[in-house]
C-alpha cells in the first residue's frame, strides 16, 4: 500500500509538472483605469535599473590558508584513523562469530 500510495504521488507531481502552465508575469488594467490612462498624460517609460556590480570579496591571507588546511588535513587523518579502527572491530567481530557458529555447527554434528 505504501509504494502505490508512493507511485500515485509521484505521477500527480509530476503531471503536474508537464501539464502546469509557465508562471508569467502578467500586468493587468481594468478597462476603466486603461481609459483614464489614456485621457491622462503620457505614462513615463519604466527605466532599466542599474547594474551594479557586486563589491569584491575578502582578501584571503595565505599563513591562515596553510593554517586551515593542515587542521583540516589532521582533521581528515584523526577521520581516517577512527573508520580504520571501526573497520578492525567489525572484521574481527565477525571472525569471532563465525569461529563460535564453526565450534556449535561442529558439536551438533558430534564432531
Amino acid at each position: 500500500m505504501t509504494k502505490l500510495r508512493g507511485l500515485v504521488l509521484a505521477g500527480l507531481i509530476g503531471l503536474l509538472a508537464v501539464c502546469a502552465p509557465p508562471a508569467q508575469a502578467v500586468v493587468f488594467t481594468p478597462a476603466a483605469a486603461a481609459g483614464q490612462l489614456a485621457a491622462s498624460a503620457p505614462v513615463p517609460v519604466l527605466l532599466q535599473p542599474e547594474l551594479r556590480q557586486a563589491p569584491p570579496g575578502p582578501v584571503l591571507d595565505p599563513a591562515n590558508t596553510n593554517e586551515a588546511n593542515t587542521l583540516k588535513t589532521r582533521n581528515k587523518a584523526i577521520a581516517a584513523g577512527v573508520a580504520a579502527v571501526l573497520l578492525l572491530l567489525v572484521v574481527w567481530g565477525r571472525r569471532v562469530r563465525s569461529k563460535k557458529r564453526k565450534k556449535r555447527n561442529d558439536q551438533a554434528a558430534g564432531k
